[in-house]
């Protein structure tokens, strides 16, 4: 791979409607997106996922902007890379910062997969021409708001319905939602809102049938949540718990889940989260493919890895209008009923959409490979 230049980009992607987690209420997506080039003019995308403040784990924007200009890009740029796979070694040295981490490495492979004339699902190892998805609710006003929200998602075809909860609006919000609609793939995600002391509001929430609760303990925890997970019938899903296919293998060693929800950016790319989902799949543990309200360049390359043969649960890639009245990809991606089709093109197999990307560029570097 002779790479001679990357651009980074801060995108202020703005939504449709605010989105509002246990931890915060977004009318903004804000984006780094890495374009990687070589000499052949080939162009490579990824996407730094992380929010603009330290909300979801220890990584927001001016910290990821700071790495990426003063250390991993210039490392990029000098290193000889043949493979994305190499960054795993090229980065060990410094902790943490997946998500930094994982924009150099999935341009790296969509770059990789167009040298090499792939699709990137093919490239990966994928054997999917569809993935299947689900949608993820925000916490809403009140009941009424939700059931409203929940029913124009089933309308639209969305199979799994993922709602975001917190104390006060958890137990009375699914138990309405499972007396309205009955017996759909539901589930919970508590973003980490909860301890062992609310035992008892999961037992209640474990009468509804629902197919996971999603990190319903602290971010960096995986023994309280063995301890939950033996209370209880429903399977845990660990996300932001997973950082590593260190943290997978304790998890599933301690039986703190029976679901993992790999999110590309949170593990540090497409390299590791091959690992996981392999790692996952041998061991009988679920595997899905989470989002972080993601552009398209995130979205195309969640897409691509979830047609690996570890991902057996709907996914939350959800289609660019469910979020964006405007994505940076073109054509914006669409459901196809429940599913969206695979793209066979090189790479991501989404052109970038240069009016979008630039009208929503805040921030824009320029960095070479110096000449030895």
């Amino acid at each position: 791979m002779k790479i001679n230049e990357i651009v980074m980009r801060q995108i202020q992607m703005p939504l449709k409607k605010a989105f509002e987690t246990s931890f915060d209420s977004m009318k903004f997506k804000n984006c780094l997106i890495v374009e990687i080039h070589d000499e052949d003019g080939n162009i490579g995308y990824g996407e730094c996922s992380t929010f603009e403040r330290p909300y979801y784990n220890q990584e927001f924007m001016g910290g990821a902007w700071s790495l990426l200009e003063n250390i991993l890009i210039p490392e990029t740029l000098a290193a000889t890379i043949e493979h994305p796979d190499e960054t795993t070694k090229l980065f060990s040295r410094y902790h943490l910062n997946n998500m930094a981490k994982s924009s150099i490495n999935c341009a790296l492979w969509d770059l990789y997969a167009k040298e090499n004339k792939l699709a990137l699902a093919k490239a990966l190892g994928g054997t999917k021409d569809k993935v299947e998805t689900g949608v993820s609710i925000g916490i809403q006003k009140d009941v009424q708001s939700l059931l409203d929200a929940v029913k124009g998602y089933i309308e639209d075809g969305y199979r799994r319905i993922k709602i975001k909860i917190k104390p006060g609006k958890d137990v009375e919000y699914m138990t309405a939602v499972r007396k309205k609609f009955g017996d759909i793939m539901l589930m919970a995600d508590a973003n980490s809102a909860y301890t062992l002391a609310d035992v008892d509001t999961f037992k209640k929430l474990d009468e509804l049938g629902l197919i996971m609760i999603e990190q319903p303990l602290a971010h960096d925890d995986i023994v309280d949540h063995a301890e939950l997970q033996s209370q209880i019938k429903t399977k845990i899903c660990l996300d932001e718990s997973i950082l590593t296919l260190e943290d997978a293998r304790k998890a599933i060693k301690l039986k703190s889940c029976g679901i993992i929800n790999i999110k590309v950016a949170r593990v540090g790319g497409l390299t590791e989260a091959k690992k996981i989902q392999k790692l996952g799949y041998d061991n009988g543990i679920g595997i899905w493919c989470g989002g972080m309200l993601d552009s398209g360049i995130a979205r195309a390359h969640n897409i691509a890895v979830a047609t690996l043969q570890g991902y057996t649960l709907p996914n939350d890639i959800a289609a660019s209008e469910r979020y964006y009245a405007h994505d940076i990809i073109n054509p914006m991606i669409k459901l196809d009923g429940t599913f969206i089709d695979v793209p066979r093109g090189n790479g991501i197999g989404f052109d970038p959409d240069t009016y979008y990307m630039d009208k929503f560029t805040v921030k824009k570097a320029v960095y070479s490979k110096k000449i030895k």
